[in-house]
């Protein structure tokens, strides 16, 4: 998709979080149940959170890449929903097919994801993870299924919110909050910074990102960053260069006004 407007348009910030239940009755299984009633309540609801158009218009049933679209800036959006009593966004989600995943992503063809927690017929949690912060490694492989089972060797898979940098995972509703819209689309348009087609380079990025997040002080030293790179090594055993890998992350994202320099050495979060 294009770049976001540099001034975000005003949204109205009116949300009916309650689900109609009633789309459903017609089908048996739950997962079915789910999937007709939060997808209902999406194309009911949800704007572009990259654009800020007012509607998203919904793919016929069981496309294969995605769930939604907007026909303004022409993004994709895929929607994975799950029932949750505490309202908590879980780091694993199901997932469809891992080879046709993996493909999607190195092909750079996958859609931005949404991911909902719902529980007593009300929405309670949305966030909007930009499609360029999908990297191989948050895709995990599920086993085969059993000869039994009626797709027999089917390959499966679960992505790994917790690999993606919180930065990334921009909040439109939390614990039952609506977040402000104006607000989201800012913060897609802040994040937009960092795209990066290279999938190798992605990886670096949201690897340095992650780390950073990890330092509980929002300030923090060169030396606090090199304690992550015996982790680095063995996810990147051909790199001799970790050190200088790391610093040339760092001036990336303090030339995106992600950190700031303080001082040789020496760097600040920038919340």
């Amino acid at each position: 998709p294009p770049p976001p407007p540099s001034s975000p348009p005003s949204i109205p910030n009116h949300m009916n979080l309650s689900l109609d239940l009633l789309l459903a009755q017609s089908y048996k299984s739950k997962s079915q149940q789910s999937r007709v009633v939060t997808e209902s309540w999406i194309a009911q609801n949800m704007y572009c959170p990259i654009c800020g158009a007012s509607m998203l218009g919904h793919y016929e049933a069981n496309r294969p890449v995605a769930d939604f679209f907007c026909g303004s800036c022409e993004s994709d959006y895929e929607l994975k929903s799950k029932e949750s009593k505490s309202a908590i966004l879980k780091n694993t989600i199901p997932d469809g097919a891992y080879d046709t995943m993996i493909k999607r992503i190195t092909s750079l063809n996958n859609p931005n994801l949404f991911v909902m927690t719902y529980y007593n017929n009300y929405v309670n949690n949305l966030i909007f993870v930009p499609n360029f912060f999908f990297v191989p490694d948050i895709i995990i492989k599920r086993p085969p299924l059993k000869e039994s089972a009626r797709r027999a060797g089917w390959v499966g898979c679960n992505i790994n919110l917790g690999l993606i940098p919180d930065e990334a995972k921009i909040k439109i509703i939390y614990n039952g909050e609506v977040m402000s819209a104006d607000n989201v689309v800012e913060n897609y348009r802040r994040i937009h910074r960092l795209k990066i087609d290279s999938i190798r380079s992605r990886g670096w990025l949201i690897d340095t990102m992650s780390c950073i997040n990890r330092i509980p002080n929002n300030q923090f030293t060169l030396k606090d960053i090199y304690a992550f790179e015996s982790v680095l090594k063995i996810k990147y055993p051909e790199n001799h260069f970790i050190k200088d890998k790391l610093r040339q992350q760092l001036q990336i994202l303090r030339n995106k006004g992600f950190i700031e320099f303080t001082k040789r050495g020496c760097y600040k979060k920038i919340l």
